[in-house]
């Protein structure tokens, strides 16, 4: 199955580490952050679920659940998560799928061959609260994911999803904002009223709306 953005991801039942997961009604009204790996006693894996353990108020704050996937059983999942809380000097207080029969990996087409011997590769996907996909990146196995980039990502569909913007290359939370196409300079001065900077045409700046 091929996910593409805009698309209603798809819901299913299945062990964690924290019990069963329903994941529709588990998502219920807020944004998700999904993440799989291959195994478990991964090294690189091992740093990346530290890392989002680490950044789980940020994720909050913006009203988003992390939900971390692996083929291996819940059992398994326990041990691993007794290893990432010791190495990486943090504590995983979000649930980790056991995918053991490939349900979930294969519904989001986590499965390359010809990357990872049919295990399921490393790709992390945004889900809004209306259950539609809104971002995919898959990682190669030798680098670790760059989750501060994904916060930066929810930032932007976050305020887009609201003011009538977009954000530019290297954009973060405060810097300015690009006026969308489908808004006329006029009407875009009249609905920021912090002003527009006419670069070209259809390149028009703005500060960012809810700052």
């Amino acid at each position: 199955m091929t996910l593409q953005l805009g698309d209603i991801v798809p819901d299913f039942k299945q062990a964690s580490s924290q019990g069963e997961i329903s994941f529709h009604e588990w998502i219920g009204d807020s944004w998700v952050v999904l993440f799989s790996h291959p195994a478990d006693y991964t090294p690189v894996c091992t740093t990346e679920l530290g890392a989002v353990a680490s950044l789980k108020p940020e994720f909050d704050k913006r009203k988003v659940k992390v939900i971390a996937v692996s083929v291996d059983n819940a059992e398994s999942h326990k041990g691993w998560i007794s290893d990432i809380n010791e190495t990486q000097n943090t504590t995983v207080n979000y649930p980790i799928i056991a995918d053991e029969d490939r349900q979930v990996a294969n519904l989001y087409g986590m499965i390359h061959p010809k990357s990872l011997n049919n295990l399921t590769v490393r790709t992390v996907f945004i889900i809004d609260p209306n259950k539609k996909l809104r971002l995919t990146l898959t990682y190669p196995a030798s680098t670790g994911r760059n989750f501060a980039e994904i916060l930066r990502v929810i930032d932007s569909l976050q305020l887009t999803d609201v003011h009538g913007v977009a954000t530019p290359a290297n954009w973060q939370d405060g810097d300015d904002c690009v006026v969308v196409p489908s808004i006329s300079t006029e009407d875009a001065r009249n609905k920021f009223p912090k002003g527009v900077t006419e670069v070209k045409p259809y390149l028009r700046m703005t500060p960012q709306p809810n700052k």
